[in-house]
């Protein structure tokens, strides 16, 4: 499987100077590169085409022959990734706005934007745990990098290929790519349900639940913060908004990170696979008042969903989502299904039976009994042939 882990650079004043000089000009050069492949080929330029115009004039501005070539790639590739959201409807139907505005001018990189640097531009010594670079300064030596024990032994381990040089906050990174083998995914014993919602995060099929109320009350406040600053319309307020806007999407990652790890581990540890409702679209598909709007869209269920998915495969636990259709309304002994089984967002009692009880815990458990059928159907054994 493939994994990306963040390290830290540590240069010095020279160094840092080298790369301050040489991040903005790949991106200005790739705009210039992006202007020129809109301007002959719309959205269709490719590696070949720009590679004939481009190159050259590139390599007469100092650029090295690798970092040129990966200018010219990383161009054609942004083309061939927008293509791809048009005709998937991400950016909506030809006469959305977002999609006429994406269709009407030349992809623009930041003046920071990640630049990615191959094996001949980037070298790692991992016994000093420095790095040497391609800069236009030159090659840069004994670039000092920091990370976790465990980081540096994957990186010696299991790095390939590409590396991408960040530049965030004031601080320099390196992502690196990981290509870890797969361990073997057990037979699952049984299976732990999962439910994802908003008043709670994650409700799992034994019983547990992961809150989501703290969460919400911290967006809550940083919305009440969010909107004094707004009306400030100061340059300092700006700023500001930029850095609460980071902070409050990384303690919503560290919450997930946190279920996420928590579910797994149980799940691990009893020899059960996790199952999830398969809410692709649920946004789409949902109305809500307009106060609760902010709420849902800030929901985060595809991430908590994708910590799991790798932590799964990351594990050797098996992995499987189900249709998430009246989990929350069918009762798990009986099996009778009606929307007057859930009274209340809390609750649930079945009108046939009389089972009551916490209602995210009775969609866990649905969800259960879901994956047990379908992991049993998906592992059947191939018919004898006719």
């Amino acid at each position: 499987m493939k994994l990306v882990v963040q390290v830290k650079l540590m240069p010095d004043a020279v160094q840092a100077s080298a790369f301050e000089r040489t991040l903005p000009a790949l991106n200005q050069a790739a705009n210039e590169v992006s202007a020129l492949s809109f301007e002959a080929f719309a959205l269709r330029g490719g590696v070949r085409e720009l590679r004939k115009r481009c190159y050259g004039d590139l390599r007469e501005r100092g650029f090295g022959a690798q970092a040129a070539q990966h200018l010219i790639k990383r161009v054609a590739d942004t083309y061939t990734t927008l293509r791809a959201s048009i005709r998937a409807g991400t950016l909506g139907p030809p006469t959305a706005r977002r999609r006429r505005k994406a269709e009407s001018k030349p992809v623009a990189f930041r003046p920071h934007a990640a630049h990615t640097f191959d094996d001949r531009c980037l070298s790692w010594n991992y016994d000093a745990q420095t790095i040497s670079i391609w800069t236009l300064d030159g090659r840069v030596r004994n670039v000092r990098f920091a990370c976790s024990p465990k980081t540096l032994k994957q990186l010696t381990q299991y790095r390939r290929g590409e590396s991408d040089l960040v530049f965030r906050d004031g601080k320099w990174f390196l992502y690196a790519t990981l290509d870890v083998p797969d361990p073997e995914v057990y037979e699952p014993r049984d299976w732990v349900g999962v439910d994802r919602g908003i008043v709670n995060l994650a409700t799992t099929s034994d019983g547990t639940n992961h809150q989501g109320r703290r969460l919400g009350r911290y967006r809550r406040w940083q919305a009440h913060k969010r909107a004094e600053l707004q009306a400030k319309r100061t340059r300092s307020a700006t700023q500001l908004l930029k850095k609460r806007a980071k902070k409050e999407a990384r303690h919503a990652t560290h919450l997930n990170h946190k279920i996420s790890k928590t579910v797994v581990a149980v799940a691990q540890r009893t020899g059960r696979g996790i199952a999830l409702e398969e809410l692709r679209g649920i946004r789409d598909r949902v109305t809500v008042p307009r106060d609760q709007r902010a709420r849902l869209s800030s929901w985060p269920f595809h991430q908590l969903g994708a910590f799991i998915a790798y932590k799964c495969r990351r594990d050797g636990v098996p992995f499987i989502e189900v249709d998430p259709a009246y989990t929350s309304q069918r009762c798990p002994r009986c099996g009778h299904t009606e929307r007057a089984n859930r009274p209340t967002r809390d609750h649930f009692a079945c009108r046939r039976c009389g089972l009551a009880g916490p209602a995210d815990h009775v969609a866990g458990v649905n969800v259960r009994n879901r994956a047990r059928s379908a992991w049993a159907f998906v592992n059947m054994p191939d018919p004898p042939p006719a």
